[in-house]
């Protein structure tokens, strides 16, 4: 496909929205922790793997980002996000070596997916 072509499909449907930057991480965290939940019975040990190295790239790029200076977000909650990162990082290695499961990695994923879509917590 020529890149005009490639223009011509991109602005095909003018009345398409944007997607917002918080719809993207949502998909984003949905998409990981879907398969995080896959692999939860451990029968397949390649696919758990991918999923939690899934997982930890997508941790990774949300502390590299919310460690940027000029991140607007509230530093208490840039804190919490780098520390949540840190737990995935630490945690991640415990599930493969069979001393954890992944659902609280599923459970954070999940809390940061409320907190996306404006949902906060659950009582």
């Amino acid at each position: 496909m020529t890149a005009l072509n490639m223009a011509r499909t991109a602005y095909a449907t003018p009345g398409t929205p944007a997607r917002s930057l918080r719809g993207i991480e949502y998909d984003l965290f949905a998409r990981v922790t879907h398969r995080l939940k896959a692999t939860l019975d451990r029968r397949n040990l390649a696919d758990l793997a991918a999923a939690l190295h899934d997982n930890h790239q997508l941790w990774t790029v949300l502390a590299a980002d919310v460690a940027e200076p000029g991140n607007a977000l509230p530093a208490p909650l840039r804190a919490r996000l780098f520390y949540l990162y840190e737990f995935t990082d630490q945690h991640s290695r415990k599930v493969l070596a069979g001393d954890a499961t992944a659902e609280v990695l599923i459970d954070i994923n999940t809390a940061i997916m409320r907190g996306l879509r404006g949902e906060g917590t659950k009582p």
